[in-house]
């Protein structure tokens, strides 16, 4: 399927839309025009640019089958008998009353057109927004990884938005401007075959000027939207890093990247608007020197008497002619904004067709329980060829706290982040009771496990819904419960607005141990079978450490722990310790027996002891 089929299609069903929009744009077209058929009636009866006799002549239906000649005789008739019974001057009124009226009923039917297509517009970016965020939000955390996060945020705005336009240009440029076209066309063909074959020979010509400057805009709005992916992408990194950036009086530095990528985006922007605004000018001039060619022709051929076309007849074919070039104008522009929303729709749709690497197998087993162990056989993982872990073997029956030392580097985080299939082991196997955890449905597997990182991730929402994280039901009382255990109910009821309070972008409003603790009231509300700490209190001063280490002690209590540590103290009553060295474990056993091993272990406790 194409680009732009991709596009129209999440506007399905189509019915709901289209058949409406021809209908009543086709009627606002043919009300526009019969405002201008209109004024040939107007010169020739009731300014009398005509003969009695040539009048008559033209309002005889004798011997007229019904068609074209006949409804225009049948006008004159009747018209010229409501001249002659109220005088010119009413009949001046009769017309003007009814231009009026078909130019409103032009405009009413232009309106709803366009409040269709409104409906449609809004209707297909929201789907399309929708796809694009789902199918991000399922991809692996190594996709993200790799990539900018502002682009990822600038493809689902400002490019999504550019897709907008397109669809707005696309309609115009496949229905109702070459619908317009068309039908005025029909109009000056009846009018005279002569001239509007004579005509036709410029189409061509603005066609091929405009199509050639039309395809040196796709690439340009390529590297117009990618560099504004890196300005959204530079101000996010700046908005969150303010406080690094003011401590090592990086202002300037900063300054000059983000005016260097500034600078980049503009000479991209104005090399597209020389050649985006060179469309219309020049559909114009093409378009005023055919009019300024045709009634130097057309002018001719009436003074020569070598056409059927009086003057009144030629100055309604230049007027209907003329209002071809908005309509040709009209195309050209969207053309332009159609490649600028093409180059961001692939962008869009390499989102969307980008597979998540960590899928379900087919007839995946869903699990509600942990039972016996979670057991690693001959687990390896390489991530972009680059080897992390390698032959870990390890049995954590139910109830274990298992803990995971070792030097920045080691593998330890990798580790951890394959249980809940965060990453999938590239060798070896993982299972839980027993079962493999690839054959396990990843919802069901996650369900069964809580997690807690060094870094509190909290959403700008208020305390109650962070603890109720994804709880839309969560009773009030569970939530101070789970706050309680926490130990965060105490500083949660002295904020100004309790529960109810905001928490801020990222909990920038909370300290840091305020956040951790909401962090583990979120686990304990979750209530899962397994717990994986990451290094949970390394970041945290004396005080905030103690009553976290309290409120992980109490979340731990009867659950199977995967525990992460830098700070060894914290450690130490766990059932079995593994000390990892370069994605391997090198030693194992309790506090203990590590010590008196006299490894790596010993010397690390000795280093944080000193």
């Amino acid at each position: 399927m194409s680009t732009y089929g991709r596009i129209i299609s999440f506007a399905k069903p189509y019915h709901r839309y289209f058949p409406r929009y021809v209908v009543f744009a086709f009627l606002s077209i043919i009300f526009g025009l019969v405002n201008l058929a209109l004024l040939k009636p107007l010169f020739q009866v009731i300014f009398e640019t005509e003969t009695e006799e040539e009048l008559l002549k033209m309002a005889d239906t004798t011997g007229l089958s019904f068609g074209k000649d006949y409804i225009e005789a049948l006008f004159y008739q009747k018209f010229i008998a409501f001249r002659e019974a109220n005088g010119p001057n009413s009949a001046l009124i009769y017309v003007s009353i009814v231009i009026g009226i078909s130019a409103l009923f032009s405009n009413l039917f232009t309106y709803i057109s366009n409040v269709i297509m409104g409906y449609m517009r809004a209707d297909l970016i929201e789907k399309l927004r929708n796809k694009v965020f789902n199918n991000t939000s399922k991809l692996h955390l190594g996709f993200f990884a790799g990539e900018r996060k502002g682009d990822i945020m600038s493809r689902m705005t400002n490019d999504v938005q550019e897709i907008e336009v397109t669809l707005v240009s696309s309609i115009k440029v496949f229905f109702r401007e070459p619908a317009t076209i068309i039908i005025y066309l029909t109009f000056l063909f009846i009018t005279s075959v002569q001239l509007t074959l004579f005509t036709l020979v410029f189409f061509p010509i603005m066609g091929f000027i405009i199509s050639e400057i039309v395809k040196k805009l796709k690439k340009k709005a390529i590297l117009s939207q990618e560099s504004l992916g890196r300005i959204v992408n530079l101000m996010d990194e700046v908005f969150g890093g303010m406080r690094v950036i003011k401590a090592f009086n990086a202002q300037k530095y900063i300054g000059g990247l983000f005016e260097k990528e500034t600078e980049t985006y503009k000479k991209i922007n104005v090399s597209m608007a020389r050649k985006n605004e060179l469309a219309s000018p020049i559909s114009q001039f093409l378009g005023i020197s055919v009019v300024a060619t045709l009634l130097v022709v057309g002018g001719n051929l009436v003074l020569n008497n070598e056409t059927d076309l009086d003057g009144a007849s030629l100055l309604v074919y230049i007027i209907v002619f003329s209002q071809i070039l908005t309509p040709a104008k009209g195309i050209s522009q969207s053309f332009s904004n159609i490649q600028r929303g093409m180059a961001s729709a692939e962008r869009i749709f390499k989102l969307i067709d980008e597979e998540p690497k960590i899928q379900d197998k087919p007839n995946a087993q869903i699990k509600s329980s942990f039972d016996t162990n979670i057991a690693f056989k001959e687990v390896g993982f390489v991530y972009e060829k680059e080897p992390v872990l390698s032959d870990i073997n390890v049995t954590v029956n139910k109830g274990q706290t298992i803990a995971l030392v070792g030097s920045s580097g080691a593998g330890k985080s990798t580790l951890a982040d394959l249980v809940p299939r965060f990453y999938d082991t590239t060798l070896g196997e993982i299972s839980i009771d027993g079962i493999p955890i690839k054959d396990i449905e990843i919802n069901s597997l996650r369900n069964l496990m809580g997690v807690v990182t060094q870094e509190s991730i909290l959403f700008n929402d208020s305390v109650a819904r962070n603890i109720a994280f994804a709880m839309p039901n969560a009773k009030e009382e569970d939530i101070i419960k789970a706050a309680k255990i926490a130990n965060a109910h105490e500083f949660i009821v002295n904020l100004e607005g309790g529960y109810n309070a905001s928490v801020g972008e990222r909990g920038g409003k909370l300290s840091g141990g305020q956040r951790q603790r909401i962090s583990i009231a979120r686990a304990i509300m979750k209530n899962p079978p397994i717990l994986i700490l990451d290094e949970a209190t390394s970041a945290l001063d004396t005080e905030s450490e103690k009553l976290v280490q309290e409120a992980l002690t109490n979340l731990m209590k009867n659950r199977t722990s995967i525990v992460i540590a830098h700070r060894l103290s914290t450690i130490q009553h766990a059932d079995l310790i593994l000390v990892m060295d370069k994605g391997r474990i090198v030693e194992r056993g309790n506090h203990e027996d590590l010590i008196t091993q006299k490894g790596i272990y010993h010397k690390l406790i000795n280093m944080q002891a000193v």
